[in-house]
């Protein structure tokens, strides 16, 4: 496999949040790639980072080195990725799913959806030659405005091995204050499917998941794939969140798993729902005491070219205000 199909494969399995694998890419997204493709070929390069091909969030790329976006498994953990989130069994589906609405009625939120994101997540890094690996955290900020400008910026994290047992439960999510990368977004240049978010009606935010190419019968899987991508570039409310949770509870393919402590050591509830085709897993994250949807994790599951079955594949955090 040349290095540009590589880098092709690990960016499309380490993105949640996707258009259809048939979608031809934007004008953006075909400048963010051959900009990877250009760095690769400087030998001093060590690390490139580039945008998510269309919904805003982010991935990272590399030369020497080619750096995904992490996930963290629900499953055993493989030889040199971080270790798994534990699960302590309690509740259905139908119950957690409940409870978290519940939690949503009542507790604090965002006054109105806005066009801001913080985020965590984490870069895996593997050197191509000696196969060696690192786990990268990054913070990223994401703001950007009606006329679809925007700026994206990236704060690295300090990189740790996936061996050491310690680093992964404790998840070392600090901010070196190192800028690992920027980009800002003229006029029309933001790939946002929705402009302004509509009311939280269960009608207007199936709508809202549609646009976010949610397919018409949707498993599990897809109902969190385009939650993740809306949760890219929005800050939802809490009634907005409920209504999507309401979604996912109608659809097939939702597996309870139980309670939990998040990387940022919040306890919190999760569910996991597996791709249509086996090759992959997701597990959605809801906060224990407000409800909201604070993160996604994927799993990958058959062995391919990337990735070895029960490798790391991506893994995001939302709601982390104060480690900024």
């Amino acid at each position: 496999m040349t290095d540009s199909a590589l880098l092709e494969r690990v960016l499309t399995d380490a993105d949640p949040a996707r258009t259809p694998r048939e979608s031809a890419p934007d004008p953006r997204a075909i400048a963010l790639r051959d900009r990877i493709l250009r760095d690769t070929r400087a030998p001093r390069q060590r690390r490139a980072v580039v945008a998510g091909w269309a919904s805003g969030l982010t991935v990272a790329a590399a030369s020497a080195v080619v750096a995904v976006a992490v996930m963290v498994p629900q499953n055993a953990a493989v030889a040199g990725t971080p270790l798994p989130l534990e699960f302590d069994a309690g509740g259905t589906t139908a119950q957690i799913l409940d409870d978290a609405q519940a939690a949503l009625a009542t507790s604090d939120g965002p006054a109105g959806a806005e066009r801001a994101v913080q985020s965590a997540s984490w870069s895996f890094a593997v050197d191509m030659g000696t196969r060696e690996t690192e786990v990268v955290p990054q913070l990223v900020t994401t703001t950007w405005n009606p006329d679809l400008s925007g700026r994206t910026v990236a704060i690295e994290g300090v990189p740790y091995d996936p061996a050491d047992a310690a680093a992964n439960v404790g998840s070392e999510i600090s901010s070196s204050g190192e800028v690992a990368w920027e980009l800002d977004m003229a006029p029309g240049e933001f790939a946002a499917p929705v402009v302004d978010m509509p009311a939280a009606t269960p009608e207007n935010m199936r709508a809202v998941l549609e646009a976010y190419w949610l397919p018409s019968d949707p498993t599990g899987f897809d109902v969190v794939a385009a939650i993740s991508s809306a949760k890219g570039q929005w800050t939802l409310t809490n009634a907005q969140e409920a209504e999507m949770l309401g979604i996912l509870e109608q659809v097939p393919g939702v597996e309870a798993l139980g309670t939990s402590t998040d990387r940022l050591e919040r306890p919190v509830t999760a569910l996991r729902v597996p791709s249509p085709d086996g090759t992959s897993s997701d597990v959605v994250l809801l906060s224990a005491d407000t409800g909201r949807i604070v993160g996604v994790e994927r799993t990958n599951l058959l062995d391919n070219e990337a990735f070895a079955a029960g490798a790391i594949i991506s893994y995001q955090l939302w709601d982390i205000e104060g480690i900024l």
